[in-house]
Formats: C-alpha cells, structure tokens, sequence
C-alpha cells in the first residue's frame, strides 16, 4: 500500500477511535446500574466487544469509498462523518446528561443516517455499504432498549 492509502486508513480508523471515545469518557457506572432494564439487554462486556468490531467496519467501510471517490464526492464523507457525531454523542448524552429521552432522539437520527449511509455508499461502492448493516442492526437493538429503558424508568428518562 501506498503512503497516501496507509494515511487515508489513519484518518477513517482515527476518526472512528473518537467517535467510539465518547463511550470511554461517558460510562454507564452507579446511574446505569440502578436502572430497570429488560430481561434481553445484552451484558455489559458485550457492548465494547460488538463496538470495537463495527467501529473497525465501518472504518473500513469509509477507507473504501475514499478510495473509490477521494474528495469528489464530499456528500458521502460529511454524512459519514456526521453519522460518527451522532454516535458519539448518544454516550454523553445517555449517560453523560442522564437525558434518556434525548438519547433517543439522537439514536432515531444515526439510525436515519445509517440507512442515508449505506444506500450512498451502496450507489457509489456496493462493497462499501456491506460493513456499515451489522453497525445499522446494533443501533436498532440499541435504539429499542433505548425506547425500553424510558419505558420502564419513566422519572430518570429525563435525567
């Protein structure tokens, strides 16, 4: 691989690194645990397992359409990149503000822009909008306990 490819894999690896760094910075800790939760909620070791995995393809996945676009098509990387904002801010504001209902509110909208996502990159590179599923299926389990846990602890939904 050339020098650029290997900086472009830095920068998409780099740019999922801090989206998924909100998670490290706003952890479930006392609150999250005294909360009622539903009997499917996955364990915790699960979730920065399964995050690792889909942050590393969706990396991949953003590495492959800069390859096959580069900067000519800047929509693809701004929806990219904003669906990372969005990401990273449902762990500040989960479990940072304690603001369930927002979380929500913001998890409808990465969820929305997943689909926006992977049907852009599917035009573009088909291969590139595999990696983004698994990350959109995880967010539909996350946004339903998210819709759960207000459901079944009304007085912490908004913190």
């Amino acid at each position: 691989m050339s020098t650029e490819m290997w900086i472009a894999v830095a920068v998409f690896v780099s740019l999922n690194f801090l989206a998924a760094s909100s998670g490290g910075l706003f952890k479930p800790g006392v609150w999250y645990a005294g909360l009622n939760k539903p009997a499917w909620t996955p364990p915790n070791w699960a979730f920065p397992v399964v995050w690792s995995l889909l942050f590393a393809l969706n990396a991949w996945a953003g590495w492959m359409i800069w390859e096959a676009v580069g900067m000519s098509r800047p929509d693809a990387l701004a929806l990219y990149i904003a669906s990372l904002a969005l990401n990273a801010a449902w762990s500040w504001l989960f479990f940072g503000r304690k603001r369930m209902d927002l979380a929500l509110i913001d998890v409808a909208l990465l969820w929305l822009s997943l689909v926006a996502v992977i049907a852009l990159f599917w035009s573009i590179r088909p291969a590139a909008a595999l990696p983004v599923v698994p990350y959109l299926l995880w967010v539909t389990i996350a946004a339903t306990l998210n819709r759960e846990m207000i459901r079944l602890n009304p007085t912490e939904a908004k913190g």
